[in-house]
């Protein structure tokens, strides 16, 4: 059956007619900003399809409840469980019943998950139940945004989904969707472009104007057209209304919305201070309202910081007495013998020296060595020094050698420290050259082509001299210190390992 929805007049007089079978098939997006007159047109197709064909209205503002004195919808309030409305949307596809679900006084959230709660339980009814059904949607931007905003993900996902199956897979469910939006921009596009009848309005943002051009088919020059038109004037194109773009203007209607257009009326007359008197005097029958006490912002996490700081520098214990220091050569000795304990362990060549350090500050714990403990560049120098077996001679001359040899290692990388304490306290000692065992296990390895090339390395800096004497004893010679090794034999074993 073919029905004819008269929605106004064109330009020329004529009466503007939508094929209500068509759109059906087809669907149907209306745009245009706030005051052009989207909710008219809306009101006007509803009340002149009221009698034709089941519908269903998604009312952000409640202004369409109005339809059910006139015409008979049954306005269902959204304040209910999601689960409640899905039963609902299902009943009323079962018996053809009009509703409006009211989503007024909920915030945007609860409006977006309402709304994709009621058409998913429309789109899931059982197949008996699928009959004809015009579903409009108003401010249809708020449940399908093309962007994220305010809400949460989960609830733009859903009603998104929604919307989508709507104008997508609703025609085999027998679901028409009429979606009305301020702006094309703020719509989701893959709900927008499965419309494919359009009622253009006034609008004044270059980009809408350039999107809905393209929809209607239009030159970008025509576009400017959409910032002349007038409240209820609308252009429009689509298999339902016309083949080619058409102006036209939409008729009255016989139900009014409960928000109207703001209209000026005159202030009342009244002296100053009866004025001051209205506002802060209650009136007469005014019932008293208890406005909640809120409890007052917590402090900032800083402040609450810096009072525990100061509390907890309140409640300090008192400061120990000071311990009597060790003498600076006795905790000298004392930490040298620490050290030679430490290295009396065959395995401690082969460990970190962080490791080593931590083992060093418990023996001195244990000790009780008094004063301020050795920091760890300190801890590596002394490291170097009792692993080369550097020990404070009984001549001067010696003592003077070997400070100068402590002096020449503190040029040198701290890996390189105890091999070249090592050599120069064999050299001082005129004892036979290190073999190449106790010189990687100086550096702390076990590789004994490491080791040479540590020599060679320092060969190179110019710190030491390498030669060997007519049986192949290796030699090392310390200009600088003016003292060289007996020679020895690079392949012996490790004498403090063996």
């Amino acid at each position: 059956m073919k029905v004819g929805v008269e929605m106004g007049v064109t330009a020329k007089g004529a009466a503007a007619m939508l094929d209500l079978e068509e759109l059906l098939a087809t669907r149907l997006l209306v745009q245009g900003n706030s005051g052009s007159g989207k909710s008219h047109l809306l009101r006007r197709l509803l009340e002149q399809s009221a009698a034709h064909v089941q519908q269903a209205v998604i009312d952000p503002e409640g202004d369409f409840i109005t339809l059910a004195d006139r015409f008979g919808h049954v306005v269902v309030d959204a304040g209910r469980s999601e689960a409640d409305l899905q039963r609902i949307a299902a009943r009323a596809r079962q018996h053809r019943v009009s509703v409006v679900l009211n989503l007024e006084g909920l915030d945007g959230e609860a409006q977006m998950r309402c709304a994709a709660a009621f058409l998913g339980g429309l789109f899931d009814a059982e197949r008996d139940f699928w009959y004809p059904m015009l579903v409009v949607v108003d401010e249809a931007q708020l449940f399908a945004p093309s962007a994220a905003g305010d809400v949460s993900d989960e609830a733009r996902k859903v009603s998104l989904g929604a919307m989508a199956n709507l104008m997508s897979r609703g025609r085999k469910r027998g679901l028409a969707g009429v979606i009305a939006t301020q702006r094309l921009a703020k719509l989701a596009k893959n709900v927008a472009a499965e419309a494919s009848n359009f009622l253009m309005g006034r609008t004044f943002l270059d980009i809408d104007m350039a999107r809905a051009a393209d929809l209607l088919g239009m030159d970008r020059r025509q576009a400017e057209m959409f910032r002349d038109l007038t409240r209820g004037q609308f252009v429009a194109l689509g298999p339902a209304l016309s083949r080619l773009p058409v102006p036209l203007h939409i008729g009255a209607v016989e139900t009014s919305a409960r928000s109207t257009s703001p209209i000026l009326v005159p202030l009342p007359q009244q002296p100053p201070e009866d004025a001051h008197d209205l506002i802060f005097k209650r009136g007469e029958g005014e019932p008293v309202r208890l406005v909640p006490i809120r409890p007052p912002a917590p402090p900032p996490t800083a402040d609450i910081l810096l009072d525990l700081a100061r509390a907890r520098a309140a409640f300090a214990p008192a400061p120990e007495e000071p311990v009597d220091e060790m003498p600076a050569a006795e905790r000298e000795a004392a930490q040298r013998a620490i050290m030679a304990e430490i290295l009396a362990d065959r395995d401690a060549a082969y460990r970190s020296v962080a490791i080593l350090y931590q083992d060093f500050l418990v023996r001195c714990r244990i000790k009780r060595l008094t004063g301020q403990p050795l920091d760890l560049p300190g801890f590596r120098r002394l490291l170097a020094v009792v692993r080369a077996g550097v020990a404070a001679p009984a001549d001067g001359e010696a003592d003077a050698a070997s400070a100068k040899a402590q002096e020449m290692a503190g040029a040198l990388s701290e890996d390189l420290q105890g091999i070249f304490l090592l050599l120069a306290q064999a050299a001082i000692a005129n004892v036979p050259c290190p073999p190449d065992a106790a010189i990687a296990r100086a550096y702390g390895t076990q590789s004994l082509g490491r080791a040479r090339r540590l020599l060679t390395y320092l060969e190179e800096c110019g710190v030491i001299v390498c030669r060997n004497d007519f049986r192949g004893g290796r030699v090392v010679a310390i200009p600088e210190l003016d003292r060289e090794t007996a020679p020895g034999d690079p392949n012996a074993a490790d004498a403090a390992v063996g």
